[in-house]
């Protein structure tokens, strides 16, 4: 069973990745509705929404939107809802859902096949400081 507090939307990231963990730091400084909860898809909770969704994590590996009672979201879909949901002037980013899924997540993979060449790789998935251990999930 997935504890997601009511209201609150998930965002599974990969722990490892230098590039995804700044895009964590990054959505909760612009979170100021405290809307999004976290979990790198390495942790328990990653791994029992991937089992429940029978996600192929070969395919998605970088980034995931899980809203209770909404499923799961991917690549470019996930990422354009996070933005749509954060401050002035990233939620304009929004504006992109209307470009077809195809081309967005096209470029999408293009970025996560390469963002440990680009961004590099952690060995263990990112400890959150104390002050915002709250908002991830194990």
């Amino acid at each position: 069973m997935i504890n997601l507090p009511k209201h609150k939307k998930l965002i599974l990231f990969d722990g490892v990745c230098n590039l995804c963990n700044a895009s964590v730091l990054y959505v909760i400084k612009r979170d100021k509705k405290d809307l999004f909860r976290f979990a790198p898809l390495q942790s328990s909770v990653g791994k029992q929404i991937i089992k429940k969704f029978d996600i192929d994590s070969t395919l998605t590996d970088s980034i995931l939107l899980y809203e209770s009672g909404q499923g799961v979201s991917y690549k470019s879909t996930a990422a354009l809802k996070i933005a749509s949901k954060l401050t002035f002037p990233t939620n304009l980013l929004s504006i992109f859902i209307i470009t077809p899924s195809l081309f967005r997540d096209w470029i999408y993979d293009f970025i996560a096949k390469n963002r440990y060449k680009w961004y590099g790789k952690k060995d263990a998935c990112m400890i959150p400081i104390p002050e915002l251990k709250a908002k991830f999930l194990d």
